[in-house]
């Protein structure tokens, strides 16, 4: 019998890149990445997680697509479904940054924000969720951040569209539920990533500071969770945002 299906949005590096190497230890997966501009190195990307999850014993597929393009989106469940035979499980991922005080943020710097980290989101789940209401069954996990609760200087946009992905949670939560759906979201503290390691080592030190486990989280933090929150023993689980921060926001 095959295994079911996940997609993980924007899954060729960092923290989508550790869900879907989590991911493939129970699901087929849809690897994603991003399509419109260094397509061959974002494929390599793509590829060489591909190539770990098969050397543990999983498979999937690679696909390329701008998921903050409707068309694209849509595009992408339909190459999902196509490629794995369905859709059991749809990891929101995608997500960029441009930081930027309000009054400097153009309108370009905020729509390509909200477009990629929000709007992706119900592109893709308005997509998906028309497959997964024929089988009464699926798991949609959003990948937020505790910035969507705070706040941050320089990031109005990431945080706005953060906040967005917790309302989005819980609507579709409430409305797909009642068909066997469940919506959750995960709100991710401070991560090791490409940027944080660019980082001097006393602003990393000073992150660090408020964090009451005295580290950095990693991408695989944030994998165990979404692991969890996709697997049988959360089916009950509905409509919740679980930081995963380390006690930083207590």
């Amino acid at each position: 019998m095959n295994k079911p299906v996940a997609l993980v949005t924007g899954s060729s590096r960092g923290i989508g890149r550790a869900i879907a190497i989590e991911l493939a230890k129970n699901f087929r997966i849809a690897v994603n990445y991003y399509d419109k501009i260094e397509v061959d190195a974002n494929r390599a990307q793509a590829q060489e997680v591909l190539d770990l999850i098969r050397q543990a014993g999983g498979d999937g597929v690679i696909l390329g697509a701008d998921v903050s393009d409707p068309a694209s989106a849509a595009q992408l469940i339909e190459a999902t479904i196509a490629n794995l035979d369905g859709i059991d499980v749809l990891v929101n991922n995608a997500g960029i940054n441009k930081d930027q005080l309000m009054v400097r943020m153009t309108d370009s710097q905020w729509h390509d924000v909200i477009d990629t980290n929000l709007s992706s989101a119900f592109y893709c789940s308005r997509a998906a969720l028309k497959y997964m209401m024929k089988k009464k069954q699926g798991r949609i996990i959003n990948i937020s951040s505790v910035v969507g609760m705070a706040g941050n200087a320089g990031q109005a946009h990431y945080a706005a569209s953060k906040a967005g992905l917790l309302g989005f949670t819980y609507s579709v939560a409430k409305e797909y539920g009642p068909r066997g759906i469940t919506a959750n979201a995960v709100a991710p503290g401070y991560i090791v990533s490409d940027m944080t390691n660019k980082l001097p080592a006393e602003v990393t030190a000073r992150m660090t500071e408020q964090i009451p486990l005295g580290r950095l989280g990693t991408p695989e933090d944030i994998a165990a969770l979404v692991a969890f929150l996709a697997s049988p023993a959360a089916a009950y689980i509905n409509g919740q945002v679980i930081r995963v921060d380390g006690g930083m926001s207590i």
